[in-house]
């Protein structure tokens, strides 16, 4: 009787251990109408292998609109550009303006095109040729605050928070915003239909998140759950060390810490060593399914802080290349490309001059690597990240990735000295295909490299 027990009982036991693991391992499950298990992917499954631009519209053409810049899509896409994002393209306050033009980022319509930029029909025709051309277009969003005169100020006084004596506030010294209540859950709803607004009537593939970790991690988690219901999205958060943002809301944030540590590097205040301490740090706090966004430059860096050359110098395609071979997503800003070193100004015109694009090649030479090359695909997609020794030499830093049969490996000299590197390692002997100079080589054991001031080299398997 209990051998017969015991196996009428297995079945069901065997079912209900499938579904607990089954469902135990992505949070992501839901069901039709038909009550099949259906797993909903992590990220959109076109940010695996992609690379993020970030578009100035204001700066980026003489015009400054949405129109001049698809001028540009031929040379981006060649380019290999996956990700658009392009700053706010909202109408910008006139109360307590700053500077001539304004700040992208105090909003006065969350539901209108900037008249300085184009209308709603241009930004629909661009999106709808981004994705024909294989691209995908993702808007800046301000979340934590409003222009004064946004019309949410006069109606909805209550969606704002207020000082001592009743006033709205502004936070830290940005003086032409307001910060929004979010204690008020009518103004939760209301800023989650804004953002769908864009997914229905521009076909938008996502957001990147202003200051993201000063709006509550739980409106940022139901709206994603929301939006989603319309379409799976791609979220960025303006943010690196709140990793609750990424656990269900963003598919990305950034990494400052990585950025001011290059700048170190750069300008001899900081060793190559330094870095492996970082991935320690960064290893121990982020899931592998997290994707982090790598840069040089970004609009806030480029203004207040200098120009990805003018704070890098000669090491900037020595950590470009870092960045693009890393775990992680590559960022490109505006004009980079071009190799533009001056500062845009934030609050006025300031145009990038497009007369010559030097890093044009180079740039297209990196993103095609990360398209076709799954060891240096995004997150879990992505390979195995093995930090090399560096035999001594504390300037050096050498790692490789790799993926089913897919390897690639990069020794970087991260200081204005030559250096002579030689490679100990089992694992990376063979040919290999030097992205840069086009040559085939054999890696055998003791093999020596010669590497200029700021030397990189890429090899493939």
């Amino acid at each position: 009787m209990k051998r017969i027990k015991l196996l009428i009982l297995l079945p069901a036991l065997f079912t209900s251990f499938f579904m607990l693991v089954f469902t135990g391992c992505n949070s992501n499950v839901n069901k039709n109408k038909n009550s099949v298990e259906v797993i909903k992917p992590r990220h959109p499954e076109w940010s695996k292998k992609s690379n993020i631009y970030e578009v100035n519209i204001r700066q980026y053409t003489p015009e400054g609109t949405i129109n001049a810049f698809m001028r540009h899509l031929p040379r981006l896409k060649a380019m290999k550009v996956d990700i658009l994002w392009l700053m706010p393209i909202f109408p910008i306050g006139e109360k307590n303006r700053k500077g001539s033009l304004g700040s992208y980022y105090a909003v006065k319509d969350y539901r209108a095109v900037n008249p300085e930029f184009g209308t709603l029909d241009d930004l629909k025709r661009l999106v709808k040729e981004c994705h024909k051309q294989g691209m995908y277009v993702i808007l800046d969003w301000v979340a934590n605050h409003t222009a004064w005169d946004n019309a949410w100020a006069t109606e909805h006084p209550g969606w704002y928070e207020k000082d001592e004596n009743g006033n709205f506030k502004s936070p830290y010294d940005w003086t032409d915003v307001i910060q929004l209540n979010y204690n008020n859950a009518d103004m939760r709803k209301a800023m989650t239909e804004a953002m769908r607004y864009w997914i229905v009537n521009a076909g938008i593939d996502g957001f990147r998140c202003d200051v993201a970790g000063m709006v509550p991690v739980d409106f940022w988690n139901n709206a994603k759950e929301e939006l989603d219901k319309t379409k799976h999205i791609f979220m960025l958060a303006e943010d690196e060390e709140n990793v609750e943002l990424l656990k269900k809301a963003f598919d990305m944030n950034y990494t400052w810490k990585m950025m001011h540590l290059m700048n170190g590097i750069a300008k001899g205040e900081n060793k190559a060593g330094e870095i492996q301490d970082y991935f320690k740090w960064n290893n121990e706090l982020f899931e592998k399914d997290m994707y982090r966004m790598y840069f040089t430059s970004n609009h806030d860096e480029n203004s207040w802080n200098g120009t990805a050359f003018e704070r890098l110098g000669k090491a900037f395609e020595v950590f470009t290349v870092f960045d693009y071979t890393i775990p992680g997503m590559p960022l490109t800003y505006s004009g980079q490309e071009a190799g533009n070193n001056k500062r845009l100004r934030f609050f006025d015109k300031d145009t990038i001059d497009w007369i010559k694009i030097p890093y044009s090649g180079f740039y297209a030479k990196l993103n095609e690597l990360k398209h076709n090359n799954k060891a240096l695909w995004n997150g879990e997609y992505g390979g195995s990240f093995n930090i090399l020794d560096n035999m001594g030499n504390e300037n050096i830093f050498a790692f490789y990735r790799e993926k089913d049969n897919n390897q690639v490996v990069t020794i970087l000299n991260l200081s204005d000295n030559p250096v002579q590197f030689g490679l100990e390692e089992k694992n990376i002997e063979g040919k290999y295909h030097n992205l840069f100079s086009g040559k085939t080589i054999n890696i055998e054991n003791g093999y020596l490299f010669d590497l200029p001031a700021w030397g990189y080299v890429v090899l493939t398997k």
